[in-house]
Parts: structure tokens; C-alpha cells; sequence
């Protein structure tokens, strides 16, 4: 187990090195940059700018100087007043006296938002993100999971034909269109639930739906395909001729090896929607790290866009990781020596 860990961690680190310097060079490589508008600036306060923020040091230097300030931790004393510049999202403050405190990951100021930091813009719309995430996972494994149990174990009939429209229907029909048609029939026509907002449980009903439908339907098909192929496995038909009721079958046998594939899937689905789902977030006025995100892209804010990518890159590591140690769960062959 410990060398799996060992090689788990490696693995982070690797893949955060080679997002952060793809991520980098692209950003740098689009036209434009975080300070040019549609009216343009002096020249010389263009200069001043770069200069502040160091964006006219060469491209390798600026990489070194951003990754130093994000992985490596640095221990600091004296009373600190907020800063966009030295916001960092770890502080712990050490037991010598004169507020000597370990601060780690700093992934700098927002370029366009000159009073906010990045850590600040994440601490606050993350969590927003998150629920909705959260909110519409559970949607998906509801519905899904147990649409594709049914129309495995009824298959050709009705009930299969009903689960695998529905999950067609989900997978053919993006969140741009289930969103608005929510809203017009439900809250619009109906008045059941507020149009857009998040705060409240009524506030997340229908943005969780709209996200977790599509999500579902994936979740529906891979369940449906993956238990039809454990229910012909040699050890289904033994448990079947032992005696065994057909639920207990499906429950205590099939149902934890079929659930391998749809893990897999799950792990980088969760972390992709607690991340932020920009269109979900936009359509109902979520103020989620997503619709940050895209703003960033379109205004070059490179702060924002490496802190954004690389957050879901870790989480990405962090859920796949998850799932291999559910691998050993559900599967006792599998091991992690």
C-alpha cells in the first residue's frame, strides 16, 4: 500500500508539472493579453503594467517565478495585513511566538480583478460549484444507475426499451436546452421554482436536473452494458444453480464487479462537476468558479486561468485515485502491492 501511495503522489506531481506547463505556454501563445481593451492604453502605462506584474520577463522566467510561489512553502513572522500579491491559501501559524506562520500555495493576483486574488476568487465561488456538483451527482446515480439495472435485467422488453430512450434523450439534449426549458415550464408557467438564484433548496433543483440528466444517461447505458456482461459470467450461472434467488444473484454477485466500469466513469464526472459547469452556471445565474473561468479565458487573466486548470487537474488526480482504491471493494482480486 505504501508504494502505491508513493507512486499515487508521483503520479500528482507529474501530471500537475505537465498541465501547468502546457496550460502556460498555451495561454501565452493566444493573441492579446490581460491589459488589452478595446481602447487601448498608453504605451507606457501598457509598460508600467507588465512591469508590475512581471509579464515582461521571458516566458521560462515567469513560469519558474509562478510555480516557486505556488509549491514552494515559505515561513514568515510579524502581523500580516491582506495582500492580492501574498495571499496564500495555506496558513499555519507555528508556536515561536511573533506570529511565525508556514504559508504555502500562492497562485497570485487576479490580473483583472485588481483587488482580488486568486485564492480569494476560488474560496469563494468553488464552494458554490461544489454543492452544485455534489447536487447533480447524486441526480445522475439515482436515475442512472438504476435505469441501466433495469433495462439489463428486463432486456428487449419494455422496460429496457423506456431506460434506453430516456438515457438517448439525456445524452442527445445538452444542459443549454434542458436548462431554458426548465425554466419556462416550471418556474415560468408553473411558478413551482424560482428562475435563477442559488442559495436556497428550491434554488438548486433544477440547475441539479439540468446538469445531472445528461450525466445520468451515461451512467444508465455503461450500467446496462456492463451487467449484461457480468450476468453471463460462469460464477452468475453457479450462483444461480446453487439455489440462490435471483436478487441476491444480481445484489451480492453481478451488481459489484458491473459497477467497475461505472466507477471508472464516475471518478473524473465528480470532478468535473464540482470544478464548475460554465453553460449550468450561466443559464441560472450560479455564481460558480465556471462562469470565472470562462471570463478569465476570454480576458487573458493568466493568474486565474492557471489556478482554475490546475485546481482541476488535481482533483481530476485526487478522484481517480479514489477509484482505484473502490477498485479493491468492489473487486478482492485487486491489489495494491
Amino acid at each position: 500500500m505504501a508504494q502505491y501511495l508513493a507512486r499515487s503522489l508521483l503520479g500528482l506531481i507529474v501530471v500537475i508539472f505537465v498541465v501547468s506547463v502546457i496550460t502556460f505556454v498555451l495561454m501565452h501563445e493566444i493573441p492579446g493579453g490581460p491589459f488589452v481593451r478595446e481602447k487601448k492604453l498608453p504605451q507606457s502605462a501598457l509598460n508600467n503594467l507588465n512591469a508590475k506584474y512581471h509579464l515582461d520577463d521571458p516566458l521560462w522566467k515567469q513560469y519558474t517565478d509562478y510555480m516557486v510561489d505556488l509549491v514552494v512553502p515559505t515561513i514568515t513572522t510579524g502581523e500580516k495585513k491582506f495582500s492580492v500579491v501574498d495571499d496564500y491559501l495555506i496558513n499555519i501559524e507555528l508556536p515561536f511566538g511573533d506570529h511565525t506562520t508556514i504559508r504555502w500555495m500562492n497562485f497570485g493576483p487576479s490580473y483583472t480583478e485588481r483587488t482580488r486574488s486568486v485564492n480569494g476568487i476560488i474560496s469563494d465561488h468553488l464552494p458554490t460549484s461544489f454543492q452544485l456538483g455534489v447536487a447533480a451527482m447524486i441526480v445522475a446515480v439515482v436515475i442512472g444507475i438504476p435505469l441501466g439495472t433495469i433495462a439489463a435485467l428486463k432486456k428487449n422488453s419494455v422496460y429496457d426499451y423506456f431506460s434506453m430512450s430516456t438515457a438517448l434523450l439525456g445524452v442527445s439534449v445538452p444542459a443549454i436546452v434542458i436548462g431554458p426549458l426548465m425554466q419556462y415550464v416550471i418556474a415560468v408557467e408553473l411558478k413551482w421554482l424560482p428562475t435563477t438564484g442559488w442559495g436556497s433548496l428550491k434554488q438548486v433543483i433544477m440547475p441539479a436536473i439540468a446538469l445531472g440528466f445528461a450525466q445520468s444517461a451515461l451512467l444508465a447505458r455503461l450500467t446496462r452494458a456492463s451487467l449484461l456482461q457480468v450476468l453471463n459470467e460462469d460464477y452468475i450461472r453457479t450462483a444461480r444453480a446453487k439455489g440462490l434467488r435471483g436478487r441476491q444473484v444480481v445484489v451480492i454477485h453481478a451488481m459489484k464487479n458491473a459497477m467497475i466500469p461505472v466507477v471508472t466513469v464516475m471518478g473524473p464526472l465528480f470532478a468535473a462537476l464540482i470544478t464548475g459547469t460554465f453553460v449550468t452556471e450561466k443559464v441560472f445565474g450560479i455564481p460558480g468558479l465556471g462562469n470565472y473561468y470562462i471570463v478569465s479565458i476570454n480576458q487573458r487573466d493568466y493568474a486565474t486561468i492557471m489556478g482554475t486548470t490546475l485546481l482541476f487537474a488535481f482533483f481530476i488526480v485526487i478522484a481517480n485515485f479514489f477509484v482505484d482504491l473502490t477498485y479493491a471493494w468492489l473487486d478482492p482480486r485487486i491489489r495494491f502491492d
